[in-house]
């Protein structure tokens, strides 16, 4: 086993660039593929820490951004309560073995631009009735939780994604806690766990619950057998616990969400791994009933990946192509859509996603907050930063975004960063009657 104290030259000769172009267009809905480029320890490059201090991540003119809450505990994702009360899950789960000696080397490499704080296992409330950016009060609202990541709310039920299980918990409008005990809806998958998070939303209706859940690998390389209800998009009636995959070949669902424009379920989606810095690009798509996503046989529909054993070229011939693209090795974790208008003009119909950074390339990607267009339901045009200034000018990483969240009512964008464990707050810099917040109830 190679060990992580490797010698930064020998880091260096093993991670050799490849041959793929550096300027292809790789986001929209026809990306440029180039060809594979496998090298024996592939790409690799994490942006070093550093504290804010006073500087602050940048947005476009017009718009303000303050930090609503630090010193969290690993913050992921996010939901707001119908009165304006914001929970943040806060967590860091998964243990899986490591198989290769590139798997150490690329751990080792990962943990350099990872915070140091313990994850908390809780959601904390974020109270801020009059909208000012500086919460009256913060508590912890659940504790005592393993790894908890995706939350969703239907009516005085909140619906919790544990790493190894969903739960329901009791709601009182307007509580600051919950102490009581949650009840297991059902068991998630949870073996090695290599992808450990568990994205959720419920349906428009409320009847269905949606749970994203990860590859346990990067391309099959543990076998098949671990694969097991990996790579799949669940759907859950929440009543009774029984499931579904009604989305296979997903390699992992980080986020998911639905448009308030036709009630249809969308996930961003982390793609696979050492085919080189320009593949494979990473994806926004709606999750389609019944719909084979490639992996591990191939990716973006048909183009085949040999290194997963057997072949499956009859599963290849299914393979559904993503919507949109969003680069290579960006890591989108956050998914948010926008109703009520948004924030108007460009930002009226579409999506926010959160990108946590890059680590398969040596030129970083991601580290940013991207808008997504969309035009009667669907993409239409390239993104648009929104949130950057997470790498400074030295090239270190002062932040990376996890869990976007836009709450209409207050017409506020809500940043979960993992790095400086603050939860950001972007709104437009000149108040409107649109932007005032209800008052809280309860």
């Amino acid at each position: 086993m190679i060990r992580a104290s490797a010698s930064l030259a020998t880091l260096a000769l093993l991670t050799a660039c490849g041959s793929q172009p550096q300027d292809v267009r790789q986001t929209g809905p026809n990306p440029q593929l180039p060809g594979q480029a496998q090298t024996l320890v592939p790409a690799m490059k994490i942006a070093t820490p550093e504290a804010w201090g006073d500087a602050r991540p940048t947005v476009p003119a017009g718009y303000n951004i303050v930090a609503l809450a630090t010193d969290l505990k690993v913050p992921r994702q996010m939901l707001v309560l119908p009165n304006g009360d914001l929970l943040v899950a806060e967590g860091k789960g998964g243990h899986a073995p490591k198989l290769r000696p590139k798997d150490v080397i690329a751990g080792y490499i990962k943990s350099l631009g990872t915070t140091s704080v313990k994850g908390g296992d809780r959601i904390t409330l974020l109270r801020d009735a009059d909208g000012d950016g500086k919460p009256e009060l913060r508590t912890t609202f659940i504790d005592k939780l393993d790894a908890p990541y995706g939350m969703a709310l239907i009516g005085n039920e909140l619906f919790v994604a544990e790493q190894g299980a969903l739960k329901r918990f009791a709601y009182t409008p307007g509580a600051t806690s919950i102490p009581t005990p949650g009840w297991e809806v059902t068991k998630l998958p949870s073996r090695i766990n290599h992808h450990w998070t568990k994205s959720l939303v419920a349906s428009a209706d409320g009847s269905k619950l949606y749970v994203g859940i990860g590859s346990n690998s990067n391309v099959g390389e543990r076998g098949m057998e671990v694969e097991q209800d990996r790579a799949v998009v669940w759907e859950i009636d929440r009543e009774t616990g029984a499931h579904r995959a009604i989305a296979t070949g997903i390699r992992n669902p980080t986020a998911l969400a639905i448009d308030p424009t036709t009630n249809a379920l969308w996930s961003v989606v982390n793609e696979r791994d050492e085919l080189g810095p320009r593949l494979v690009p990473d994806y926004l798509t709606q999750v389609r009933d019944g719909a084979f996503y490639g992996w591990p046989y191939s990716y973006w529909g048909r183009n085949v990946d040999q290194r997963a054993h057997p072949q499956r070229p009859e599963l290849v011939a299914q393979a559904v192509v993503p919507d949109y693209a969003l680069g290579s090795h960006v890591a989108a974790l956050g998914l948010s859509f926008v109703s009520g208008g948004g924030w108007g003009g460009a930002f009226s119909e579409g999506a926010f996603v959160g990108e946590h950074g890059s680590w398969n390339r040596k030129d970083l990607a991601g580290y940013k907050v991207t808008w997504v267009p969309f035009t009667g339901g669907r993409p239409a045009g390239q993104p648009r930063d929104v949130v950057t200034g997470f790498i400074g000018p030295d090239g270190k990483a002062r932040g990376r975004p996890v869990g976007v969240l836009f709450d209409a009512p207050r017409r506020a964008l809500y940043v979960a960063d993992d790095l400086s464990n603050t939860v950001w707050r972007v709104t437009p810099a000149v108040a409107s009657a649109a932007a005032k917040p209800a008052a809280p109830r309860g």
